[in-house]
């Protein structure tokens, strides 16, 4: 189940000062802010008490009362800790458990949405995995699992030539989007073409209100616990990682004959190995 801490980290990145300024505050201190009053958070945050309304609705709750409603709901949430340079152990295990909030979040995936998407996979012509930036080297990890599945994936790090692959998929065909934000203006441009030529659109991206999300047939949302430092956003391939290995587990899991593909290949591949 996604928390009002989820939201928080998924928005973010585009928040205005204000919000993030709240934000701030209340990732640093969950427990803390249940118990406070509008004026005691605006003035920890050094903003206006409207400003943290506006944050609320933002957010899309009704108001700071909703807020705090939300974030006593949050169990066993670690409050987020500045990374300090002298400090290596502590930042360690501040790294450790972003990480794996991040995963948790990641796999509370909905199983009718998860069967979904594993069956549009199984029964794809072809794969075409589109991504961009920071978040490439996820989609190459998925083209090369897929493939080793016995799938046959495609990807283009050059955007001219993944729009090039897009505009020869068909109907048996999927285009498998990955994005951060969900904003990237050249995927929701591969998105259209596909839905032109009906081709089924899968996104993963960290908000479910964001553009890409939003143009897709279906959105596996992944989760986000960033550090913050100084109020800049750092960004994770974890937890994009993390659901392509889930996707490519499930996949080996439901039917043999991906495992005996894996054994095959591995085969062919194994006098490069030492």
């Amino acid at each position: 189940m996604t928390t009002i801490i989820d939201q928080i980290y998924s928005h973010l990145p585009a928040m205005t000062t204000s919000d993030q300024k709240i934000a701030n505050v209340i990732l640093h201190n969950p427990e803390t802010v249940v118990n406070m009053t509008i004026s005691e958070l605006s003035e920890k945050a050094k903003v206006s008490a409207p400003s943290v309304t506006r944050f609320c609705r933002n957010l899309n709750l009704v108001g700071f009362h909703e807020l705090k409603i939300k974030l006593a709901q949050v169990q066993d949430e670690p409050a987020l800790k500045e990374m300090t340079k002298s400090d290596l152990d502590g930042s360690l295990k501040q790294i450790a458990a972003n990480k794996v909030a991040e995963i948790e979040a990641t796999l509370d995936i909905d199983p009718k949405i998860l069967k979904k998407v594993l069956a549009i996979l199984k029964n794809s012509r072809v794969i075409q995995v589109a991504a961009q930036g920071d978040t490439y080297p996820v989609a190459s990890d998925a083209v090369y699992k897929f493939n080793q599945l016995g799938m046959l994936a495609i990807s283009a790090e050059m955007n001219e030539l993944a729009i090039a692959q897009t505009m020869n998929l068909n109907e048996q065909d999927c285009l498998l989007v990955i994005s951060n934000s969900g904003e990237a203006t050249d995927l929701l441009k591969e998105i259209k073409i596909a839905k032109d030529k009906k081709v089924k659109v899968i996104a993963i991206t960290n908000r479910e209100d964001s553009p890409i999300a939003l143009a897709s047939d279906y959105h596996l949302k992944t989760g986000v616990r960033q550090t913050v430092l100084q109020m800049q956003y750092f960004f994770s391939r974890v937890s994009a990682f993390t659901m392509i290995e889930a996707l490519f587990l499930l996949l080996i899991n439901s039917d043999n004959k991906y495992v005996e593909h894996i054994r095959r290949h591995e085969e062919i591949i194994s006098d490069q190995k030492v």
